[in-house]
């Protein structure tokens, strides 16, 4: 017994030892790797052009089908419609997309690409931010087809190109951070397939039980009290803010701010569940 428990200290001895012997990576280099592991994102993107199908045709498909269906009935017409439901699909499109970070995630470490980054002396934050730099990418691309797609179809925002840059990027930043819940969940579940039920559950109820399509005055007591506490409504209005009127209101702050809280939340729960995996 005692011989065989013997070794097995020495393990985890020698573990112990090269685990202290690591040198404490900085925050420069961090930033560094961080780049690096989204250069081989970007790679990756290139590669595989399929993984911008969503990004690409769900904006187009989304922006046409929803003017023409509910455009008449709550607006009176299309034209009248796209102020209100614009920024409601840029919200929606870019919610969605951010959803594919824990799937990816999750798809590699079960492949086994992960365990490679064991031996390097890497920040462990690296491989999980790195990706979600890349992803801006096309978070970037899915927001400004659905400004080009409301434009073709008559879409005139009264913010300029200033207001709806603001609400691009404030949409981006928002799905970026999202991604961080997406990325922890990526780290715990047991699949892909796992990861992508769970977020498709989380993210779909708060996006269609949101004002993205509809006037919160038009719905039932009840259902609009929950609305008007949904995170999404809050990020649709700063957008419809922004994008219409140019205007930071008060919804433009309560969206960064839950953004920060967010991040600050599941980014370091992210690191921890993944190094229970390195």
């Amino acid at each position: 017994m005692t011989t065989t428990m013997a070794p097995a200290r020495e393990v985890v001895r020698a573990a112990d030892r090269v685990a202290a012997a690591r040198r404490r990576v900085t925050v420069g280099e961090t930033l560094g790797q961080t780049m690096t592991m989204a250069w081989r994102a970007l790679k990756k993107m290139l590669r595989n052009p399929e993984q911008f199908f969503d990004v690409a045709l769900q904006p187009i498909l989304f922006t046409a089908m929803f003017a023409f269906i509910f455009g008449g009935a709550i607006s009176g017409d299309v034209e009248s419609y796209l102020p209100l439901m614009v920024p409601g699909i840029l919200a929606q499109t870019v919610l969605t997309t951010c959803m594919a970070t824990g799937t990816q995630l999750r798809e590699d470490m079960e492949k086994g690409v992960f365990d490679r980054f064991k031996s390097l002396p890497i920040a462990r934050i690296a491989p999980l931010a790195g990706p979600m730099v890349a992803d801006l990418l096309r978070y970037t691309i899915a927001a400004t087809l659905t400004f080009g797609m409301g434009l073709v179809m008559g879409y005139r925002p009264g913010g300029g190109a200033g207001g709806v840059l603001a609400a691009i990027l404030l949409a981006i930043f928002t799905g970026w951070s999202l991604a961080w819940v997406f990325t922890w969940v990526g780290t715990i579940a047991r699949s892909a397939q796992a990861v992508q039920g769970i977020s498709m559950m989380i993210l779909f109820p708060l996006t269609f039980l949101s004002n993205a399509f509809v006037p919160v005055e038009t719905l039932p007591g009840w259902l609009a009290a929950f609305v008007r506490v949904n995170p999404v409504s809050h990020l649709v209005t700063a957008a419809r803010d922004l994008a219409n009127g140019a205007l930071v209101s008060g919804e433009v702050a309560w969206t960064l701010l839950a953004c920060l809280i967010v991040i600050a939340i599941f980014a370091p729960l992210s690191v921890r569940s993944y190094k229970r995996h390195m």
